[in-house]
């Protein structure tokens, strides 16, 4: 089907599918082409991941420990993604971490088996996530993850229009390749990332900016050196620089907690 017959529900339908593991495929099959495209609506699935992992924290500290809770809700994102971006961060990081030229890293990062590197960072990642989701509180962390899943997806999809696929695209892993997003789903892509940030906002008084700007930081200095290092971007690099701006949100958030 020629990309001009891809309707807005076949490329929503097609996020819903790709970044989720939810039966969505049951109730439609969007055209093939649709799935170059889902970078358009990623943000508005990360209202379901995020949402999820918010009713599971607000809820769940009702009847469990908190600490327990905190676990449990990221096991419950980890199953609805199918761990998507957890997979791309330690695919990242051995890539990056074992240095050598831009092939070498594109080759190690094909890999299916997973490095040293890959290791530590999820068992770090995983830990500064938990510690700083529960240094929140039940009603901040539920918040704060709601706004920052949508709004870590809407900045790292800047990564599509900033730099080429670094591979062909039939060496890609999943033989699609995202094609960058016009000035309306740019604009689109903005109201999905930034409407939950609404709630997050409120909740941060004057301190609500810090949100805004550090996060992006992090994602412009890895989107440096993914530049420097492989000159384009693979899906591994979406799903690492999409985690770690997640991350910077919870941190900054908890700076914000103590500093209260």
């Amino acid at each position: 089907m020629n990309s001009t017959a891809i309707h807005w529900y076949d490329r929503l339908w097609a996020a819903l599918i790709f970044f989720t593991r939810l039966p969505f495929w049951r109730i439609y099959q969007p055209p093939s082409d649709s799935y170059k495209a889902v970078v358009e609506f990623w943000p508005l699935a990360g209202w379901i991941t995020g949402g999820a992992m918010a009713v599971t924290l607000y809820f769940g500290s009702m009847i469990l420990p908190w600490s327990v809770t905190v676990i449990i809700a990221i096991v419950v994102r980890l199953l609805i993604t199918g761990a998507l971006h957890e997979d791309g961060l330690a695919d990242f990081l051995d890539g990056f971490g074992c240095g050598g030229d831009r092939d070498r890293i594109l080759a190690v990062m094909k890999d299916s088996h997973i490095g040293t590197y890959g290791v530590l960072g999820l068992i770090l990642y995983m830990m500064l996530l938990s510690c700083a989701v529960y240094s929140m509180g039940p009603l901040l962390a539920a918040i704060t993850v709601l706004a920052a899943d949508p709004f870590a997806k809407m900045i790292t999809s800047q990564l599509v229009s900033m730099l080429p696929y670094a591979r062909r695209e039939e060496d890609a892993k999943n033989k699609t390749v995202y094609r960058r997003p016009s000035l309306a789903a740019g604009l689109s892509l903005t109201v999905q990332g930034l409407l939950p940030m609404a709630l997050l906002f409120s909740r941060l008084g004057q301190q609500w900016y810090l949100v805004i700007i550090l996060p992006p930081l992090v994602m412009y200095f890895l989107y440096l050196l993914i530049l420097k290092k492989i000159h384009g971007y693979t899906g591994d690099c979406c799903g690492a620089v999409c985690l770690l701006v997640e991350l910077a949100v919870y941190l900054v958030v908890c700076s914000q907690v103590i500093m209260m």
